[in-house]
């Protein structure tokens, strides 16, 4: 069926008009090409939806909405035959809006070549180029750790010198003065040991660690009963690094014999959807992907997951998963299907599958991280702190605010900024209040902030004030919170506003909020992150209040001076920017400054000269 220009209005009454049962639903663009697959339990329910209003869609489906002109839909028995389908019409069609991860890994290959010389490397295909290859591999990862430890292990160059063209004509490089190459382009190693040690390279590749250090000790104990020591000393180290490569590797391991452990880890525009694979109780493959930013994790986690496995052919016994998964059942029943064994989903909360799990999170912030130029432990503590107060998001663009004064004089606010939790100075800004007088930490905080928003609106582009801010911190607890949130509420700005709680020695203790406080001793790295903020927001208040008050002393000096009123005193400061300035002036200097008569000057003048 072909149906031309329908309007939204059109095509919600064309879904109002589909049954409630389990199906796929295919959405079109004008020129017919699919531009998203979706599943449903019911399937009026669900593409009726999206058409009508959009209140409750992301930016990204309204975006998709915007470009749908019709709709196909097939009907099926099942949500589980629902699931099996659009997982085949996905593969197939790789729509434009669902979330797809591009598999560009192909099969890779470990590359020894014919030569003098001869060189050992990773590559992605096999050439006719008469060397030799070792291979196919499915994980990209596994190759590229193979060959490098294979080249310490045995001391094998890994730079751009060819031989036996630059054989003797350098000094070695910095892995030959500390033992990781053998150093041919010093000469320190004969073509015949060369070959011979890549021999025994490609023997290990082949055959593994056990297998090596087995034929290494047996010709180890050769050389020793026939009183070749040097030899003999070379296999003992070889056979040590090895060895210290397996200690290591068992660092990263766990007590089952396969387990895959996924992480997403969501930003405010894009995320990292983080893979690590083990097989006999070894890490053996690492990928992750960086999407657009995703509103709903649970169901993000569904559709990435099946699509990870559509891909890839071993499914595992047990799959660790950083948080709830939507349909969980459905999605367990899906690869069970697939895999033809029985699979489980766990969700770590203590020990050694915990501390993978966090190591899969972590690997996910640091890629993450640097994909958007920042440093992993700081979007680690981001992605914390919008996970203690319960954002959608970390909060990259944060603001704070501090009150200042001396027993209710000189009121003033310091407000700073941190963005991707560095300190944005070229933000920060400084109110003075003045709508009282006094002691009034409150009012002060109400005053403020419906200065800023009042900038947000009125402002002209270009303007940080422009900016709205992911989260509000203020220096105090539930009294400035909740004297602050009328304010925002009545600007129509959703931004969520908390308070620093400090304790009696004016450390950071917790975080309020308009119904109580949350402890965040416990999370380290978003403690870190909110009592540094802590710290700037109240230095810089202080500093400005420190500077005010300064001024203003000096302003009341001079306000003690015939015909100096506030104005006056304010113009001799701004021109001569010192009290001691002004009292090394002479009348004819004095009268120089805007305001000031003669009068004015001869008054100045006798005052601090006591005539």
């Amino acid at each position: 069926m072909q149906v031309i220009d329908l309007t939204e209005q059109q095509l919600r009454k064309k879904a109002m008009a589909l049954p409630l049962q389990p199906g796929v639903y295919i959405m079109k663009n004008k020129d017919k090409k699919i531009i998203y697959i979706g599943k449903a339990k019911k399937l009026k329910n669900r593409v009726s939806s999206y058409f009508g209003s959009h209140s409750n869609h992301s930016v990204k489906v309204i975006k998709m909405v915007e470009n749908v002109d019709d709709f196909d839909y097939i009907l099926v028995d099942t949500e589980f035959e629902a699931l099996v389908l659009e997982c085949s019409l996905i593969k197939q069609h790789m729509p434009k809006y669902n979330i797809l991860l591009k598999d560009d890994n192909g099969y890779n290959y470990i590359k020894i070549t014919k030569e003098e010389f001869p060189r050992i490397s990773e590559c992605k295909r096999i050439d006719d180029d008469g060397a030799y290859y070792i291979g196919p591999y499915i994980s990209n990862f596994s190759v590229k750790q193979a060959v490098d430890e294979t080249l310490k292990i045995f001391k094998l160059p890994r730079c751009g010198k060819r031989f036996p063209r630059d054989y003797g004509k350098s000094r070695p490089c910095l892995n030959g003065f500390i033992g990781l190459c053998s150093a041919p382009c010093a000469g320190r190693i004969t073509q015949k040991e060369y070959v011979n040690n890549v021999n025994d390279a490609v023997a290990f590749l082949k055959g593994g660690s056990r297998a090596a250090v087995k034929e290494m000790t047996a010709k180890m104990n050769e050389y020793s009963e026939s009183l070749q020591f040097e030899e003999a000393a070379k296999l003992r180290d070889r056979i040590k690094a090895v060895k210290n490569l397996e200690e290591k590797q068992k660092v990263v391991s766990i007590n089952v014999p396969e387990e895959d452990v996924f992480a997403l880890v969501n930003g405010k525009k894009k995320a990292c959807f983080e893979v690590i694979r083990f097989e006999n109780g070894k890490l053996t493959d690492s990928e992750f992907w960086i999407i657009d930013s995703v509103d709903d994790l649970k169901a993000a986690r569904f559709e990435l997951i099946e699509r990870y496995y559509s891909m890839r052919s071993r499914i595992p016994s047990r799959i660790a998963v950083d948080g709830e998964i939507e349909d969980e059942e459905l999605l367990l029943r899906f690869l069970e299907s697939k895999r033809g064994k029985k699979t489980e989903f766990i969700h770590p909360q203590k020990g050694e599958h915990l501390s993978i799990v966090n190591l899969c999170v972590s690997n996910a912030n640091e890629h993450l991280a640097q994909s958007e130029g920042r440093l992993g432990r700081e979007f680690a503590a981001l992605e914390e702190l919008g996970n203690l107060l319960g954002l959608p998001k970390p909060p990259e663009y944060i603001e704070s605010y501090d009150i200042s004064h001396t027993f209710g004089a000189d009121n003033v606010a310091g407000m700073v900024v941190f963005h991707n939790g560095r300190p944005m100075k070229s933000a920060y800004k400084k109110f003075a209040v003045k709508g009282f007088e006094g002691q009034n930490d409150v009012g002060s905080m109400n005053e403020v902030l419906t200065r800023r928003f009042n900038h947000y609106y009125n402002d002209e582009e270009g303007s940080t004030f422009k900016i709205l801010p992911d989260l509000i911190l203020l220096d105090g607890g539930q009294p400035q919170v909740n004297a602050v949130l009328p304010v925002v509420n009545k600007t129509g700005i959703n931004v969520p506003v908390y308070g620093m709680v400090k304790d009696n020695k004016h450390r950071t203790r917790a975080i309020a909020f308009g119904g109580g406080e949350i402890e965040i001793n416990s999370n380290r790295a978003a403690f870190t992150l909110v009592s540094n903020i802590q710290e700037e927001v109240h230095r810089f208040a202080i500093s400005y209040h420190h500077t005010k008050h300064k001024k203003s002393a000096f302003s009341s000096g001079l306000l003690k001076i015939n015909g100096i009123g506030e104005k006056k005193a304010k113009a001799l400061l701004k021109h001569f920017k010192t009290i001691s300035a002004i009292k090394e002036c002479g009348i004819e200097e004095l009268k120089k400054c805007p305001l000031i008569s003669e009068g004015d000057a001869e008054n100045i003048f006798a005052f601090y000269h006591n005539l």
